[in-house]
């Protein structure tokens, strides 16, 4: 049992924690490996994808960035036209997670680095993503993590600090930021790893984690 206080929430990133996210994995498989890197190379991709989730409009902003690079105009569209081929498969073990965590009345709160259209596209195609007691979704607020600004939201927002809040996320800058404001943490390397976090929390059984 975890000799910190008992969590009264608990936060989920989505990308990697709930939803494998790995767009060099995908252009790999489209257009292999070499013509992928050669692309990332010459197109700020992910810079692409922080501003959607800074609140740029996906469609619009993905468009643009394929017009500006005639070479890989229809490969850059692709990350938008084929999003969901990106934003998959679902991580099931963590959604049982979240599931189990509310049917004993914790609340479950997302904070994730998403675009307003794209993540309103994704719940589409992934139901759950509507089932957050709170939703902190950075094209929302306008700031992405690690901003310490996005976890002073999450405070002011919800009424809880510090220990009080238990966040899941698979990026060590991401946990680093939430440390500094005192909540407890979990380095997401897969659901197992969760699962174990939760029961030694005191949040759920061997048997509600499985």
């Amino acid at each position: 049992m975890s000799t910190q206080p008992r969590p009264k929430a608990v936060i989920f990133d989505i990308g990697n924690v709930l939803i494998e996210w790995q767009p060099e994995r995908f252009y790999d498989a489209e257009i292999g490996e070499q013509r992928r890197r050669e692309m990332f190379d010459a197109v700020d991709l992910h810079w692409m994808n922080e501003r959607v989730d800074r609140g740029e409009h996906f469609t619009e902003t993905i468009y643009a960035t394929a017009t500006q690079y005639p070479d890989w105009h229809d490969e850059i569209r692709m990350w938008h036209d084929r999003w969901i081929e990106l934003a998959t498969p679902v991580i099931d073990h963590s959604v049982r997670l979240m599931k189990a965590l509310q049917a004993k009345g914790l609340p479950v709160f997302s904070l994730t680095n998403f675009g307003i259209q794209s993540y309103a596209y994704a719940a589409t195609h992934y139901p759950f993503l509507n089932d957050f007691d709170r939703d902190f979704i950075s094209g929302h607020l306008a700031v992405t993590k690690p901003d310490p600004a996005i976890y002073s939201i999450v405070q002011d927002t919800s009424g809880l600090a510090g220990p009080e809040l238990l966040f899941a996320d698979d990026r060590q800058d991401n946990i680093d930021a939430a440390q500094s404001f005192g909540w407890q943490t979990h380095l997401f390397e897969g659901p197992d790893g969760w699962a174990e976090c939760l029961v030694a929390s005191g949040l759920l059984t061997p048997k509600e984690a499985a």
